[in-house]
């Protein structure tokens, strides 16, 4: 030990070393969990892939049925559509939630039109799979989902609830499938094209 310097004194410096790597640790999961003007954050980026993966397979079983209804292919797959399709609702709860939170750090929008698809693409994530739940209500159907019942029979059906869902559900997941194929064609543009920026990045 170096003359004039204590026992206490050796403590109190690593005290101080601990702290500020603690600190700085914390900071840096910050920055990594949380969006940034460059970059979405880690969660940020989960909900959207999963969200993705969860589109392909909802959009995989919905062509399966309006093609190949009534074949064994389709009676095995279609039940996981109501499944995934609830799956999709709570994460995009989470997912608009977590947009507000991050509201004043994430990346900029490149345009007023970009801004706007998401927009919409955000409300038809939580329209489309409520309006389910709305048919199925009203259709006086059971519902669970992994063991737990959220709806149970009543004995008693409500056509406006069908009729109104019936109209909308499906018209309004094919008008979501064809923004996300125009999302992912800007994306592709915005790549290419040097003089663009490119938002890929941002989201990997």
């Amino acid at each position: 030990m170096h003359a004039g310097i204590t026992p206490s004194t050796v403590f109190v410096m690593e005290r101080v070393s601990k702290r500020y790597r603690s600190n700085f640790f914390l900071r840096r999961l910050s920055l990594s969990i949380f969006d940034s003007t460059e970059k979405y954050g880690a969660v940020s980026r989960a909900l959207h892939w999963l969200m993705a993966i969860g589109f392909t397979w909802m959009f995989f079983t919905a062509a399966l049925h309006f093609f190949a209804d009534e074949t064994p292919i389709t009676e095995a797959l279609w039940p996981t559509h109501y499944l995934m399709g609830f799956t999709i609702l709570c994460l995009g709860v989470i997912r608009v939630i977590w947009a507000a939170v991050n509201m004043s750090r994430r990346p900029p929008s490149i345009s007023l039109m970009a801004r706007l698809g998401h927009g919409v693409m955000y409300l038809l994530m939580l329209v489309i799979p409520t309006l389910a739940l709305l048919r199925n209500y009203g259709a006086d159907r059971p519902f669970s989902y992994l063991g737990i019942q959220l709806m149970e029979p009543t004995g008693e059906k409500i056509s406006w609830m069908v009729d109104l869902a019936g109209l909308l559900h499906g018209e309004l997941g094919w008008t979501l499938l064809a923004l996300i194929i125009g999302h992912i064609g800007m994306v592709y543009v915005h790549r290419k094209n040097t003089s663009a920026t490119d938002v890929l990045p941002r989201m990997l």
